[in-house]
């Protein structure tokens, strides 16, 4: 299975619980495992993580996390057109457009083999929302593209860290 990974994925794990100078080991696992074509980032997800202002911007430039993690397909965008349509909706405004974002690009990956292609985000199903405001579960859950979040993840690939003093 190829994980692909949305940009919140990396962004809340640096944020919130695995700090890039706490938790090194994590970062390196994403390399080792984007090296066995385990993980991917698509380049839409990585535009979004290169933009901040911090660390986590440092680390995505470096050559050799590229060159791992980097998802090197384009996206089909005619793809892109119909998962907006269908999933989200056919009457879209430009804001409502603007407001789903990169999310139909990294679907749109995960679509064109869902047998072997998992999408993983930190975004929690809600599946009353409608429109520009659907999640990328609730939107996954209705084209039938597995799913999961960060841990779930860390589980089936097997995430460990030692602590030793």
């Amino acid at each position: 299975m190829l994980y692909l990974l949305d940009a919140n994925v990396l962004i809340d794990a640096n944020r919130d619980y695995y700090p890039l100078d706490r938790v090194p080991e994590f970062w390196d696992w994403l390399v080792e495992k984007g090296t066995e074509s385990r993980i991917q980032v698509p380049l839409e997800q990585y535009e979004e993580i290169i933009t901040g202002n911090d660390e986590l911007v440092n680390w995505a430039k470096g050559t050799n996390v590229k060159q791992a993690l980097l998802l090197n397909e384009e996206v089909n965008g005619d793809l892109v057109a119909e998962i907006v349509d269908s999933a989200y909706a056919n009457d879209l405004t430009d804001d409502e457009i603007e407001k789903i974002g990169r999310d139909p690009f990294l679907i749109a990956y995960a679509l064109i083999d869902i047998e072997n292609r998992c999408v993983v985000t930190t975004e929690a199903s809600k599946p009353s929302r409608q429109r520009a405001n659907r999640h990328i579960p609730d939107v996954c859950n209705a084209l039938n593209i597995p799913w999961c979040n960060t841990f779930t993840l860390l589980r089936k690939l097997n995430f460990k860290t030692g602590w030793n003093r």
